[in-house]
């Protein structure tokens, strides 16, 4: 037995330090590292689950090629010369942007940008933009502050009140949630606002319900009440903003009854919110689900304008929270992905990729190449994506099992797990520490990771002298100016985990990122990017306030909330007691339609059909219901079959959420 520190490669807002024991060649135990300044030893069922993932006896060991109906085990030769003869085809015959490279966030390792260098060298293929996950608030961010930075975890601290806003960090968040637990024992105010009773409420001060995307409706309440009751920060709006006459003209715009109704927020409680946040400093940590809407990037511009005009910008305890992009900003993207040397591009957004692809002309795409993702369970509109990807002539899959994604491939190249190969991983969201993750066992059968099979292809098409380099030396390509600052790959070798040279406390000298250098109320990039800058009342695309007649047809609210115990997609198929589909409703909507716990049910839509078993939610707003994303076509399917493939307010991220649905007893 010899045990190992390493890193978690999952998306996800923690990014863990691992303690891995191995025996005899095999991955046996993963525990935390206590060393670990963050995680501190605590990880999560998903990272635990590695082990099964890695260990399984359903793996991808070589790669398999689509012959009619059934795949067949073919050699890496013959794969790699088939897919580098057929790219070389398509790009003498019509042009490099005539591939599709869709990817995800599987997989959270440096290396995952070597993909990006393939594509770039071949030409420029077409590209995803945009977010399904957290596009719109890291747009919306951009717009006003000039880039999207979260505080330190440890300044949590200083904060004398924490608002967590639609964020369940019980499930998706957990280190959070430990900070939580001692801030509340020295007397901090925890406040969560949420459409769900969930397991970060139940250790809260107190527990706001609020209509599915309408929280940006009741910033604007609050704000209202601070301008009312004279506690705004006047020092900041006054020196270190833009647009604010404009905010006030969208305040004065709409009543405090209206938000009242809008929100189902009482008065008296929006009141109190108002003055909670202007006796700071209050820290407001948002979660991703109230910006997968149509007015997603709106709604946390409203929420970033609240912390702005409470005055918790750039102070130590306060701050709009919701990613951290600046940790990633940290390393040397273009010395991995060289972008100068793509000849054309053209670019689809994530979340409309299906329909793009059915629609696409000069060129139509004629090959899709899937890397760390699964897009037939993952992106919206299942139906569409499914309809999609049969359409074109090559689909190929990097894959470690047989996913929804690879059982539609024509080619699938079997790839390895994070303990098959070396590499670094960071948290571009909570945390500001980078992990090594170090090689620890042999891949099982002919299984390659994927470096390797770019690379391979590189070479065949012949530019194979840009990824003449060793892992080591594509990780410290992508170190960059890092290493004169100490840290290196010898130093993560030796300690594990380095803090990047980030800002703890961003925004604290009030220097913002913005062509005014201000925090924006009216937002300069919206207006160079085409939009109106200026913050807005708007309402979800699918809501009885936006559209009647729909919300008649199909009267409930579907939130698709991440799993418990899966990253996504990933793990479904190793946990049994995962494998149907649960439906939560909330009490109004089992009373409406007499349902009770573990009926069977059809939800649908005008998209789809998703059937499952009823389980009833404690507290919630009324007229919800809650599937879980990620689940496989073979367990009962994609939630994804009745969601949305349409593009938020400002264009980068999906709108998810923003569905109506009916549901019926079977």
């Amino acid at each position: 037995m010899a045990t190992f520190k390493s890193a978690c490669p999952l998306n996800c807002w923690d990014s863990c330090g691992f303690v891995v024991e191995v025996e005899n060649g095999k991955i046996v135990k993963i525990d935390g590292d206590k060393e670990h300044p963050i995680t501190k030893g605590k990880i999560c069922g998903r990272g635990r689950m590695l082990e099964a993932r890695t260990n399984s006896s359903e793996r991808i060991l070589y790669p398999l090629k689509r012959v009619g109906d059934e795949f067949h085990r073919i050699s890496w030769e013959q794969a790699l010369s088939e897919i580098s003869e057929k790219l070389s085809d398509i790009k003498h015959t019509y042009g490099t942007t005539a591939v599709l490279h869709s990817h995800d966030y599987a997989n959270g390792g440096l290396l995952t940008k070597v993909a990006e260098r393939f594509f770039n060298c071949y030409g420029g293929a077409t590209e995803l933009i945009g977010s399904i996950c957290w596009g719109s608030g890291i747009e919306a961010q951009n717009w006003d502050f000039g880039n999207a930075c979260s505080h330190a975890p440890e300044d949590i601290y200083n904060s004398k009140n924490i608002i967590i806003w639609g964020r369940n960090v019980t499930r998706t968040n957990m280190h959070l949630f430990g900070y939580l637990q001692e801030v509340k024992k020295k007397g901090a105010k925890i406040i969560v606002i949420d459409p769900i009773y969930n397991g970060t409420a139940k250790i809260a001060t107190s527990y706001i319900p609020i209509q599915p995307g309408m929280d940006g409706f009741l910033a604007i309440g609050m704000m209202k009440e601070m301008l009312r009751l004279h506690i705004e920060d006047k020092e900041f709006i006054e020196n270190h903003t833009k647009g604010y006459t404009d905010l006030v003209h969208l305040l004065d715009s709409i009543t405090i009854e209206e938000v009242v109704t809008l929100t189902n927020v009482p008065r008296e409680t929006i009141t109190e919110l108002a003055t909670i946040y202007c006796d700071g400093p209050t820290a407001t940590y948002m979660g991703l689900g109230m910006q997968r809407y149509a007015n997603g990037g709106n709604t946390i511009r409203l929420i970033d304008a609240l912390v702005a005009v409470s005055g918790n910008v750039g102070i130590p305890g306060g701050g709009a929270n919701f990613g951290n992009t600046q940790v990633g900003q940290s390393f040397d993207s273009p010395a991995l992905t060289l972008p100068q040397r793509k000849s054309a591009t053209r670019q689809f957004t994530m979340m409309e990729q299906a329909e793009r692809i059915l629609s696409a002309t000069e060129p139509p795409i004629k090959m899709v190449m899937v890397s760390c993702g699964n897009p037939l369970t993952q992106v919206p509109n299942t139906n569409l994506v499914k309809e999609a990807f049969k359409s074109v002539e090559t689909v190929v899959v990097l894959e470690q099992f047989m996913t929804d994604t690879a059982r539609l491939a024509d080619y699938i190249l079997p790839s390895a797990t994070v303990f098959e190969e070396e590499d670094i991983y960071y948290s571009s969201m909570y945390h500001h520490f980078v992990n090594y993750g170090p090689k620890l066992v042999e891949a099982p059968g002919e299984v390659k990771s994927d470096v390797w099979v770019w690379t391979e292809l590189a070479n065949r098409l012949g530019f194979g002298e840009d990824f003449a380099y060793s892992r080591e030396e594509f990780i410290k390509m992508g170190l960059g100016s890092l290493q004169d600052q100490g840290i290196t790959l010898e130093a993560l070798k030796e300690v594990s985990h380095l803090p990047l040279p980030v800002k703890l406390v961003p925004w604290f000298d009030k220097e913002f990122s913005t062509s005014s250098g201000k925090f924006e109320f009216t937002s300069s990039l919206g207006e160079v990017k085409g939009y109106d800058g200026r913050l807005k009342l708007s309402y979800p695309r699918e809501s009885s306030f936006s559209n009647k007649e729909l919300a008649s047809k199909y009267p409930f609210t579907l939130l698709t909330i991440h799993p418990l115990r899966s990253n996504h997609s990933q793990h479904y198929h190793l946990i049994e007691s995962m494998q149907y589909i649960k439906v939560e409703i909330s009490k109004d909507v089992a009373e409406k339609k007499g349902l009770q716990s573990n009926d069977e049910v059809k939800v649908y839509n005008d998209r789809g059909e998703i059937t499952g078993k009823v389980h009833i939610l404690q507290e919630s707003s009324p007229n919800i219901i809650c599937i879980d994303e990620g689940q496989w076509h073979i367990f009962g399917g994609s939630v994804n079959n009745l969601t949305s493939h349409e593009i938020s307010d400002n264009g980068l991220g999906s709108t998810l959420y923003d569905c109506l649905v009916a549901i019926e007893k079977i």
